[in-house]
């Protein structure tokens, strides 16, 4: 499998979201990478706010996330500047899966930089991407932070002893692509899970919440980024759910396994 904005039909279009930071539009997907109206706040909200990790990276010794959809490498950058912010010694291991990179070219034109607190970070995007070969790729970005990006399908993912603490499901939506919200794809992120793992996602679509309750995940929904009514926040222990507004699972996967949506 080869992309990386493999023709001028495919290539993303740069696109300037509404808190001044860049995102995609993926001609392929026909769909924005990031919310137009503010990629890194939305990032912020869903993958670092509403799921406590911001707290977890002052609090624990040691984390695994696992992120369904690099796209633009931006929750990457999130992360990275979030840990060189702090003075916690906590070790990180970030992987994530991509089936379609973007060239590092693409990557050179955002202007993350301007967003974080520490700009010259933004710059490892342009070399993550320009190494990126199909199969597991390893980046050591800073001595605490370990990266393994895997250029192919989700479907192919190679690895199965992951124990990941926070999956960040940053998929094109489930009207695109389909093959990554079904109920074996969440049943396939709860067997790479460990038991208080808390995973987000922008989708509050409910064949999405149904698939992901007939894997047996518990689900709760929250407020959403910048306008959007609601996410999800979803979970193996519903005591990493207390305080949200809890989903009817049985019901839902009931109707998952019906094919009624």
């Amino acid at each position: 499998m080869t992309d990386k904005d493999s023709g001028d039909g495919d290539k993303p279009e740069l696109k300037t979201t509404k808190d001044g930071s860049h995102t995609l539009f993926s001609n392929r997907f026909e769909q924005h990478y990031h919310n137009p109206n503010g990629a890194v706040a939305e990032s912020k909200h869903n993958f670092f706010e509403v799921n406590g990790l911001y707290k977890a990276l002052k609090a624990k010794e040691e984390l695994t996330i696992l992120e369904v959809g690099f796209g633009t490498g931006l929750n990457l950058l999130l992360l990275l500047d979030a840990m060189q912010n702090s003075d916690s010694a906590i070790r990180v291991h970030y992987y994530s899966v991509e089936a379609y990179p973007i060239s590092p070219e693409t990557a050179a034109a955002f202007n993350f930089g301007d967003h974080l607190s520490n700009p010259d970070s933004a710059a490892c995007l342009t070399t993550i991407f320009s190494r990126l070969e199909e199969g597991l790729n390893h980046f050591g970005l800073i001595d605490r932070l370990k990266v393994t990006v895997f250029y192919g399908l989700f479907s192919d993912f190679p690895l199965d002893n992951i124990h990941a603490d926070f999956i960040f499901h940053d998929a094109f939506s489930p009207g695109v692509n389909e093959e990554l919200w079904t109920g074996e794809a969440f049943r396939r992120l709860k067997s790479l899970s460990s038991p208080e793992v808390i995973l987000t996602t922008y989708s509050s679509a409910s064949k999405a919440k149904g698939a992901m309750a007939w894997a047996g995940w518990k689900l709760a929904k929250t407020r959403g980024a910048l306008g959007k009514r609601e996410m999800t926040v979803a979970a193996l222990d519903e005591k990493q759910l207390d305080g949200l507004e809890r989903v009817k699972e049985k019901r839902l996967a009931a109707r998952y396994e019906e094919d009624d949506f």
